[in-house]
């Protein structure tokens, strides 16, 4: 079965939640690409510096990674771009987590919220420990972020109001993905000058391979599940969809 595109149309602030400095990069960045162009404003947000990811003095390590972040978002027209300083490489799945992710949701008010998978193993092998603590305290912030008696110091004392999020977005690959976002073209050479961008940190990784060979790699599989040349898929959960449960008794 070929896979549908998502509704982009109706997409007007998209949120993308991740761990460290590239992990945007890794193929999702072109979609973004695609929305920016298309008028979507797109924000991301960093729970790290990514100062445990090269052998740099960990200082070092997070001002070089927030500047190629900076220039890897410029590539693909985001310019809001927010970046915290819980630790890399140890990151805890908490209350804390949820609350800055929390606040960020009500300050940027997205209707779709892009994250990271939660679960231990991912298509490519055991997923990093960071990843999966985001990946799951971006889930509960959604549904945090709209209830006004969760975090209410964030309404009382920074004036920030409830908001919730119609649509949550994770990467994903095979059986998981649900729909695609078409990139061929444009979309793609700037989610590959993106990852590119991060050219101290890919320097430190000597067997990593070239961005401009591994980008159009993993895109390429994405395309055949959409039938087009190249694409981003996802797993895309619609809050507003009713429950499963319901649309199945509405069938018998």
């Amino acid at each position: 079965m070929t896979l549908p595109a998502l509704p982009e149309e109706s997409f007007q602030r998209v949120l993308c939640v991740v761990a460290h400095p590239d992990d945007m990069e890794y193929g999702s960045s072109a979609a973004v690409a695609r929305w920016t162009a298309r008028g979507i404003e797109v924000g991301y947000l960093l729970l790290t510096r990514g100062e445990a990811g090269m052998p740099n003095h960990p200082e070092e390590t997070a001002r070089l990674r927030a500047a190629e972040q900076r220039a890897a978002c410029a590539q693909v027209g985001v310019e809001h771009l927010t970046i915290l300083e819980h630790p890399d490489g140890v990151l805890v799945y908490g209350l804390d987590l949820r609350r800055d992710i929390c606040r960020e949701i009500r300050r940027f008010k997205p209707d779709v919220v892009l994250g990271t998978g939660f679960a231990i193993e991912a298509p490519w092998g055991f997923d990093q420990a960071d990843h999966r603590a985001a990946g799951l305290a971006t889930l509960d912030a959604l549904r945090d972020a709209g209830n006004r008696w969760v975090f209410p110091e964030q309404i009382e004392d920074e004036h920030l109001e409830p908001h919730s999020v119609r649509w949550y977005l994770v990467p994903g690959a095979g059986d998981s993905a649900t729909h695609g976002v078409d990139v061929t073209g444009e979309p793609l050479r700037r989610g590959v000058a993106s990852l590119e961008a991060h050219a101290a940190y890919l320097a430190a990784l000597p067997d990593h391979p070239a961005p401009a060979d591994f980008i159009p790699m993993v895109a390429a599989m994405g395309g055949k599940a959409m039938g087009v040349e190249h694409a981003v898929l996802f797993r895309a959960t619609d809050f507003q969809a009713p429950p499963a449960f319901a649309t199945d008794a509405e069938q018998d």
